[in-house]
């Protein structure tokens, strides 16, 4: 009896861990950027309580702690970053950074799509859904010469995307995930 009890638990440990193996990572925090609102607070200190617009070069600006540079940190660096700079003026001071609408994040779907255009997004978005966003693509569309236009450090690559190997479950490495400013382009 005894040695049932222990294979069963044996294989329910087995099935259980390889149902927790299973489970994907959490997904990237979100990082600020240009045209985003932002709601910081300062514990007891009314008049430092406001939105805040970043601005089209990535910063913004908040009393006390001066120009920031917001755009691509986490709301958790800012708030790090606000609190250091307040220190100076306030004894602990406690911080809070929150994103309030996102309005920097979008991408671009050019070319042979249903609805071609400009897409915002609050979430990681990979190319599929960058294309279903746009309605799909054409009858005429070259699925398998999609292109995607990304910015690094300022130059501007194109990343390849096979369409039919992605629909097919094969090489999904291709289906990257968008960063602000890319473009997918369906000739």
């Amino acid at each position: 009896m005894h040695r049932l009890l222990a294979t069963v638990a044996v294989a329910a440990a087995a099935f259980f861990a390889g149902t927790v193996a299973a489970v994907e990572p959490a997904a990237a925090e979100y990082r600020v950027q240009p045209g985003d609102i932002l709601q910081v607070t300062v514990w007891k200190e009314q008049d430092l309580t406001q939105e805040v617009l970043v601005r089209p070069d990535g910063g913004l600006s908040f009393p006390l702690v001066g120009d920031v540079v917001a755009s691509g940190k986490t709301v958790t660096a800012l708030r790090e970053e606000f609190t250091d700079k307040l220190k100076r003026f306030i004894p602990n001071p406690v911080v809070t950074v929150a994103t309030k609408a996102v309005g920097g994040n979008h991408i671009y779907v050019v070319g042979k799509v249903q609805r071609p255009g400009e897409y915002p997004f609050g979430k990681p978005l990979d190319v599929m859904q960058a294309l279903s966003l746009a309605g799909g693509t054409t009858s005429f569309a070259a699925v398998n010469d999609i292109v995607i236009l990304h910015r690094t450090d300022g130059a501007q690559h194109a990343i390849r995307f096979h369409y039919s190997d992605v629909a097919r479950g094969r090489d999904l490495t291709q289906n990257i995930l968008l960063d602000s400013g890319d473009t997918v382009v369906v000739p």
